[in-house]
């Protein structure tokens, strides 16, 4: 083995260390990618929770009923979520990058084929299918590449990027209601359409990170052999460059007086050799054509093959996750809690024209006061659950009680100022998402992390997908929103209660456990 050849070989211990070291990691390039995933839920994120000004006027255009016409943001906003797991097939076989672009490419489709809606049926499809997928295909990727990128400052780098659903809710509320009122809502859609076009851009950003490329660690490894072999061949192609240029000009020389020997009937026959090995040529290429496209699609399908079964264990075979009774409980809690979140978003602008407040009054509208507020919560919330002597569970658990108060309590709020008062406080505590990563890693370990939290968010994605119809239907039924808050309410009510059952469930847990390692202490000891 030469000295070039030894310095190749590298420790997996020694590689991970050079790759954590990489400028990119923990900086660099991260920070871009960081930015793209802030730009993607400004986009994505912020565009649902703004829904609601476009609901408003679907309420106008089609004359249906409210718990119809809530279904198309309900429909778009849940499949966002829905398909994340499914959407992480696609991230193994294409990734992040291609993802998100077709993503974008599909999003802004949607968005403008919704223009040309003629009932909310079309909207249906156009809208909450096509621009759904298209958002939950660049929403995933947004959040795998910042965990990709970041290992130490994982934690403030998801902090920072998810901030961008507050800013997109109050900036994308502010633009749609403008884009309404000065161009109409089709209109509207068509340029918002082009605006969720960055989301290509945004893509083009996220390149894969270093770790998958071992040629710059092996580069950065090996300077001196590589000036060595740069040198020997640098000398060996001026050698090498030298002999083929007299071979040319000798070949060229030679070329010329056999072309001037020969005859007009040797030139012709010359000219049909190769007319006859060209034809020959495409022949067998015709032929081995079909074998080669089998055989592309072969490999195509044991790619998919293999990124399928990935994914199937990544979600489904992990065994010790559903059979934790408190995972279990926390997944209930999602089912019921993520609809009192959404739902002020979807029907508050109608609240407040149905109350006919004035124009002064609603210049902030109710959902941007509960976006920024969101922001400041995710961060405030964020580094209490930090500290040493606070319990993140415990921060969790305040905060989504106070969140269950405000709904009950928003009803009976008739001025502005009390509703904007409410919205604030709900926009604040529902900063505990930035707490949920930590509390669902305390129950399912570092190691279930990804597969829990890919749970949790479908499950969010139901909530969201049926809880703004109900309310829209309850309305129809009743004649007041009043009662769709209060259901809304009862509902987040059940899903505190399941929280609630945690240090029941979780000292039964840690008893399973104790019995379950003093039996086979047991056996250990009798097989000895």
């Amino acid at each position: 083995m030469s000295a070039c050849e030894e310095v190749k070989v590298h420790k997996p211990e020694e590689k991970s260390e050079q790759i954590e070291s990489h400028p990119d990691i923990d900086g660099g390039w991260g920070w871009m990618i960081c930015l793209a995933s802030f730009m993607a839920h400004v986009l994505l994120m912020g565009s649902h929770m703004a829904l609601g000004i476009l609901y408003v006027e679907w309420l106008e255009e089609f004359n249906e009923s409210r718990g119809l016409t809530a279904w198309v943001g309900s429909l778009t906003i849940g499949i966002t979520l829905i398909v994340g797991p499914i959407i992480g097939l696609f991230v193994g076989t294409c990734g992040c990058r291609k993802t998100t672009i077709i993503g974008g490419l599909l999003t802004a489709l949607g968005w403008v084929i919704s223009a040309y809606a003629t009932n909310v049926y079309y909207l249906f499809i156009s809208f909450g299918l096509t621009a759904g997928i298209g958002s939950g295909m660049a929403y995933l990727p947004a959040i795998v590449m910042v965990g990709q990128y970041f290992k130490k400052r994982r934690a403030l780098a998801q902090g920072l990027s998810t901030t961008g659903t507050g800013f997109g809710t109050f900036i994308m509320t502010l633009l749609l209601k403008y884009l309404c009122t000065e161009y109409g809502w089709r209109n509207a859609m068509l340029i918002h359409g082009a605006v969720n076009l960055n989301l290509c851009v945004c893509g083009a950003l996220m390149r894969p990170p270093p770790s998958s490329s071992s040629i710059q660690i092996e580069n950065q490894s090996q300077p001196e052999c590589a000036e060595t072999l740069q040198k020997e061949i640098s000398t060996s192609d001026l050698v090498a460059h030298a002999i083929d240029i007299d071979g040319i000009e000798e070949h060229e020389t030679s070329k010329d007086e056999e072309t001037k020997s020969l005859s007009l009937g040797e030139v012709s026959e010359l000219q049909e050799a190769e007319n006859k090995d060209r034809v020959k040529r495409e022949v067998i290429f015709k032929e081995r054509y079909p074998l080669r496209i089998l055989k592309t699609l072969s490999q195509l399908a044991n790619i998919l093959k293999k990124s399928f079964w990935k994914w199937y264990s990544s979600y489904f075979g992990t065994a010790a996750l559903f059979s934790n009774k408190v995972f279990i409980c926390f997944v209930f809690w999602a089912l019921c809690a993520y609809c009192s979140f959404v739902i002020p978003f979807i029907h508050l602008p109608e609240i407040v024209k149905l109350y006919g407040f004035e124009e002064k009054d609603n210049k902030v509208p109710l959902t941007s006061i509960i976006a920024i507020l969101h922001i400041f919560g995710k961060i405030f919330l964020g580094l209490i659950s930090d500290l040493p002597f606070i319990n993140a569970w415990n921060v969790f658990l305040v905060a989504n009680l106070i969140m269950c108060i405000c709904v009950f309590i928003l009803p009976l709020m008739h001025t502005f100022t009390g509703m904007a008062t409410v919205c604030a406080i709900i926009g604040f505590s529902s900063g505990y998402f930035s707490v949920m990563p930590v509390v669902t890693e305390d129950l399912v370990g570092l190691s279930n992390l990804a597969n829990a939290y890919g749970i949790i968010i479908s499950a969010n994605g139901i909530s969201a997908l049926l809880g703004p119809p109900f309310a829209g239907w309850i309305y129809d039924v009743t004649g007041k929103y009043d009662y769709s808050f209060y259901f809304c309410g009862l509902i987040y009510v059940i899903g505190i209660g399941f929280l609630l059952l945690k240090p029941c469930l979780q000292k039964q847990n840690d008893t399973e456990n104790k019995s379950k390692q003093a039996t086979e202490a047991l056996h250990v000891h009798h097989d000895e």
